[in-house]
């Protein structure tokens, strides 16, 4: 049996009923009327597809096509295993901003020294104790896209005050690894387990019983991920969210009045994946006189921001980022609110590129400079 042919037969996509739901449904299809899930599918059942084909890391595996699959087939997970073939035969997508990002992945796997805490200035926090705070790729975020103001130390630093408001004194390690999201997204199992052991290792080590995230890859691939892989953690893993409702309805944090008007936009790692989409609109609405008002495509109809694991940024990504603005602009809100610090800087990216007038800005900075 063929490597492709195995995967067929592991996520069982051979049930397509070849209706086109999914192509009709997926953004770069509309961008792109060359790309089509179906079709790929399709080329695959008759043994047609290659490793070497381009069209699968187009793919932004944002899940708006499974989500609505009659037949249930998981379309992501079956690109994914496309492409570990294709990476294993040589054949890889095209890196954004120069492979920066795959290079600081790929160091972070060897026995190197960090200085990942800078940002931490006058926060309380921990070597050890029971909750962890896993801050993801955020600082070497604000290196690579200084020139648009990505923001993501910041947000850190809100999210390490949000912590110290709830009552928490969070485990911050320089120690922390990538979480290795985009190395299995982008075909790299082996690249993907050398840093979840470095990342497993670390938690276990530092005595923490829940590993807290504002990421929803981190989040998301702690989650489901990890565990497909390692089995039992030895810890739970825990979304930000779930800290601030509690505190919140008890009273602990309270926020001063707004009178903006805002839309927020469902990452799909948080959203279609993670199916988490009340909580943060509940967070929005917790601010006295805020206007949160909806995009026409919200929720599980969600958008994707454009791109994923820095791979096959594009003239496509762009369009699809441009008319995400647009919507958001057209609701009348000023700002679009997003819980994910890659859509942020993709969202941020493109309204430099085109010089478009709506405010960008993470859920968790909104809703510390609302703090009373």
């Amino acid at each position: 049996m063929t490597a492709i042919a195995e995967l067929i037969d592991t996520t069982q996509t051979y049930y397509c009923l070849d209706c086109g739901v999914c192509t009709g449904s997926c953004p770069v299809a509309r961008v792109f009327p060359d790309f089509s899930p179906r079709q790929i599918i399709e080329r695959s059942l008759y043994e047609l597809e290659e490793p070497s084909d381009s069209t699968i890391w187009s793919c932004l595996t944002c899940a708006q096509c499974s989500v609505r699959c009659p037949a249930n087939i998981d379309f992501p997970e079956f690109v994914r295993l496309l492409r570990d073939e294709a990476h294993a035969q040589g054949f890889d997508g095209i890196p954004a901003h120069n492979g920066m990002l795959q290079t600081i992945t790929a160091i972070q796997t060897k026995d190197i020294k960090q200085e990942r805490t800078f940002w931490i200035e006058d926060g309380k926090t921990k070597d050890r104790g029971e909750v962890f705070y896993f801050v993801g790729c955020r600082p070497y975020f604000d290196v690579v896209f200084r020139d648009i103001d990505a923001g993501s130390i910041k947000g850190a630093q809100n999210v390490r005050k949000i912590l110290n408001v709830c009552g928490v004194e969070p485990v911050v390690s320089n120690n922390e690894r990538c979480c290795g999201h985009d190395a299995l997204w982008n075909g790299d199992e082996e690249k993907f387990r050398q840093l979840a052991r470095l990342n497993l290792e670390l938690i276990l080590s530092s005595g923490a019983k829940q590993v807290v995230f504002s990421c929803p890859e981190g989040y998301y691939t702690f989650k489901n991920l990890y565990p497909k892989y390692f089995g039992d953690l030895g810890f739970e893993p825990v979304y930000i969210l779930d800290f601030l409702e509690e505190k919140i309805r008890d009273g602990t944090i309270q926020f001063k009045e707004s009178r903006d008007v805002v839309t927020y936009h469902d990452p799909c790692r948080l959203g279609r994946l993670a199916g988490i989409y009340d909580a943060p609109r509940r967070l929005i609405e917790a601010i006295p006189g805020i206007s949160l008002v909806e995009m026409p495509r919200s929720r599980e109809n969600s958008v994707c921001c454009g791109t994923t694991g820095w791979m096959n940024c594009s003239s496509c990504s762009k369009e699809i980022q441009v008319q995400r603005l647009m919507e958001a602009g057209s609701t009348g809100a000023g700002t679009l609110v997003t819980a994910c610090p890659k859509c942020q800087i993709h969202f941020r990216c493109a309204k430099a590129a085109f010089d478009l007038k709506i405010k960008i800005t993470d859920l968790y900075d909104m809703l510390v400079d609302h703090l009373t």
